[in-house]
């Protein structure tokens, strides 16, 4: 030590580097407690001004274009216009565009807010550098003095701005890291809350839950594509109840997405075209912006389009965005899992009706062939569907008359089967108050005519038979005309009558007449056994259906329908057509 108590020089410079040494120690152990980029910037924001001669300092952050107020210190508070800065004509544009540390000039110093300030602030220097990694500028921390400082003070600046920079660097990437578990751990969670239900409403409520929490939007709906409508629906609450809203494909912001497939972020909703403002004036809600982006499926189809309204802070972001396309996955998955199993529930209740129906259907028909002295009848049905249109019945008119009855309505299913069951009640009622065959068949006309407006129409033949004179007057309306097999001696094709049933008012029918002689077989059928193809498109026909007959025509009748139909289904069996089949023997003994 000098006479006076005054350090020589190098004690003073050994001083000086213990100071900045001590200074970057602490300013270490700072950083390494702090992890969120907020925390960072706020330690060099409040370390550096305990350092002898600085009077400010703030670290913005590089967003873009712009640098963002992130810290600043408290001693000296900046002005509200030095939160945003531009990157043109200012010293800390300069920076980020140089990338170097900059100074206070005042040749560069003309229009530049910060430099005014600081001047009416009394600062006599003004330095700024850049936060940089990997020759990327994250930001700039600025430091303003009262004076020049020394060179032990710029070099500990120095270090701040770099340990700063690296600081930020790790917090941001730990930050990222977080998010990233964060997300993934959401993702998870989501994708166990959307799969946890198979009930369509439930889940559509799910989903607009699971987004709006994690965007942080007001408001949301979730639009399924209905394809065979054109449309896309939602459900909406009304009281305790959910209703449907369609929209056409391609109107509407969700249209347009549902048909376009692309993302919309409108950051403001009344700015932009699209939007339709009558639904706001309606609700008396006011649409901010909004988020719209499509679902799809594993194969890249769009089932679905979600839009969301009114981000709690500010417009959503490409992030926003981003992390709902991530989850989309998720949901079009969920949400194919419960149309699936609504499908499913829908076609188990479907078949418990047709069971029914077919259970009912049967009763229509005789559950027995009747057991008349001198004929043998035999019957074989076999629908195509669960129901069909086939019809025939056998009806006692009389001690010593039996009217027999078949009869196909154009078309296959439950429609056919509905008009069968119609032809059945009407027949039954007609047969207890005419006694002519011509009126029945006449009475039957204009009824199905009456109850179907000519949209369904039915083939039929009638045979009333006499059993002690083994005799046969009959009316063939349009069907495949019947066919009496006489063994050794040909066959007789029945096809007096006239036109098929329900179609015109005024239609009229011839009545013929035929004798069954002992050993003859009256085969009746439906078209489901002529028309029956090969593999090459050929119909089994009435001749084939004469031929199998006549090979078994002393056996039988249970044996003769039997044997014919194993024929029919030999021919048929690389074929693709596919009819209601109903084939009667009636064998005169």
């Amino acid at each position: 030590m000098r006479p006076g108590g005054k350090l020589s020089k190098s004690a003073s410079q050994h001083t000086r580097s213990v100071s900045v040494g001590a200074g970057v120690e602490e300013l270490g152990k700072d950083f390494t407690s702090a992890l969120d980029p907020a925390q960072v910037m706020a330690v060099v924001t409040r370390r550096l001004p305990r350092s002898k001669g600085v009077a400010v300092c703030a670290v913005w952050e590089s967003k873009e274009n712009l640098l963002e107020l992130a810290a600043a210190s408290e001693h000296l508070a900046l002005p509200s216009h030095l939160k945003t800065v531009a990157l043109e004509g200012n010293l800390l544009g300069r920076t980020v565009r140089q990338g170097a540390p900059q100074v206070l000039s005042s040749e560069k110093s003309r229009g530049d807010s910060l430099v005014n300030w600081a001047r009416q602030q009394g600062l006599k220097f003004l330095t700024s550098y850049p936060l940089m990694i990997d020759a990327q500028v994250m930001g700039v921390l600025m430091i303003g003095s009262n004076k020049p400082p020394s060179k032990s003070l710029l070099t500990l600046q120095l270090v701040y701005s770099e340990l700063a920079a690296l600081a930020l660097r790790d917090s941001r990437l730990l930050s990222s890291a977080h998010q990233t578990v964060t997300k993934l751990s959401f993702l998870v969670e989501a994708s166990k809350a959307l799969n946890s239900t198979l009930d369509l409403p439930e889940l559509l409520s799910r989903i607009l839950d699971v987004a709006k929490s994690q965007v942080e939007a007001e408001r949301g709906s979730l639009f399924l594509v209905d394809e065979q409508a054109g449309e896309i629906w939602s459900l909406i609450a009304h009281g305790l109840e959910r209703q449907e809203i369609r929209l056409p494909l391609g109107k509407g912001i969700a249209g347009h997405v549902a048909r376009s497939g692309e993302i919309v972020n409108i950051p403001d909703a009344y700015a932009d075209p699209r939007f339709n403002p009558e639904v706001d004036k309606r609700t008396g809600y006011t649409t901010r912006n909004i988020l719209c982006l499509p679902i799809r499926n594993k194969a890249g189809k769009i089932i679905a389009v979600l839009q969301l309204l009114n981000k709690r802070k500010g417009a959503f972001s490409p992030e926003d965005a981003d992390f709902l396309m991530t989850l989309s996955a998720h949901i079009a998955l969920a949400l194919e899992n419960a149309q699936l199993h609504q499908v499913l529930i829908e076609k188990e209740r479907l078949d418990k009706e047709m069971a029914l129906a077919r259970g009912i259907q049967r009763s229509l028909l005789p559950e027995t062939t009747p057991n008349v002295e001198g004929f043998e009848i035999a019957v074989v049905n076999e629908p195509c569907y669960a129901v069909g249109g086939d019809y025939y019945d056998f009806l006692t008119v009389g001690h010593n008359t039996l009217l027999a009855v078949i009869a196909d309505v154009e078309g296959k299913g439950v429609a056919s089967a509905l008009v069968m069951s119609n032809l059945q009640a009407a027949l039954r009622a007609l047969i207890l108050h005419l006694h002519s065959l011509n009126d029945v068949v006449e009475a039957l006309n204009r009824k199905m005519l009456t109850d179907t407006r000519s949209r369904k129409y039915l083939s039929m033949f009638v045979g009333l038979i006499d059993l002690k004179r083994k005799s046969l007057h009959y009316i063939n309306c349009g069907h495949v005309p019947p066919v009496i097999v006489r063994p050794g001696d040909g066959s007789l094709r029945l096809t007096e009558g006239g036109m098929v049933i329900g179609l015109f008012d005024n239609a009229e029918f011839e009545r013929g007449q035929a004798k069954l002689q002992p050993g003859d077989v009256l085969v009746l059928c439906t078209d489901g056994i002529t028309e029956a193809m090969d593999a090459e498109g050929e119909e089994y026909g009435t001749d084939r259906l004469i031929a199998a007959v006549e090979r078994v025509a002393t056996q039988k009748a249970s044996e003769i329908v039997a044997s014919v139909c194993d024929d029919v289904v030999q021919f048929s069996r690389r074929g693709t057509h596919l009819d209601d089949k109903v084939l009667i023997a009636i064998k005169a003994l």
